[in-house]
């Protein structure tokens, strides 16, 4: 897990760095919420550098785990966020104001996906134009708390 001396490089698109930035240095009190909803931090290693990353995701519920898509704008290819969690799955969370925590990450079965889709859908509605835009089956990715 990212230590808190460990460098953490944050996402190279501007608005999302901002977004972090803002995030980050107000301990969740600002950045949270943008475009009507919720936002959070994961942080997750790079599987060729092995360095820290940082980028900001919408999320839904489930239970006590956090949901988020790696929709990638309905572009045919995965978000590179969502290639480095398939191959290292130990994350790091900041929800709101809650200090990081660890977790991990696993893509949600068909079976799983059909249960909370309409959910995601009802939360940010692109989510169903990003689906039908590409042939890519869009992950939805289950961050269940590991501990601090």
């Amino acid at each position: 897990m990212a230590q808190q001396d460990e460098e953490v490089i944050v996402s190279p698109t501007g608005w999302v760095a901002e977004q972090a930035r803002v995030y980050e240095e107000s301990g969740g009190t600002e950045g949270h919420e943008t475009r009507g909803v919720t936002c959070l931090l994961l942080d997750y290693r790079g599987r060729r550098t092995g360095q820290w990353r940082r980028t900001v995701l919408i999320y839904g519920r489930d239970g006590d785990d956090y949901l988020v898509v790696a929709s990638n704008g309905g572009n045919d290819e995965h978000p590179l966020w969502y290639r480095n969690l398939v191959d290292e799955p130990d994350v790091r969370l900041r929800v709101g104001t809650e200090e990081r925590f660890a977790a991990r990450a696993e893509t949600l079965s068909a079976e799983e996906k059909a249960r909370v889709w309409p959910g995601l859908v009802g939360l940010f509605a692109p989510y169903a134009d990003y689906q039908a835009k590409t042939d890519r089956d869009i992950p939805v990715v289950r961050l269940s708390r590991t501990g601090n």
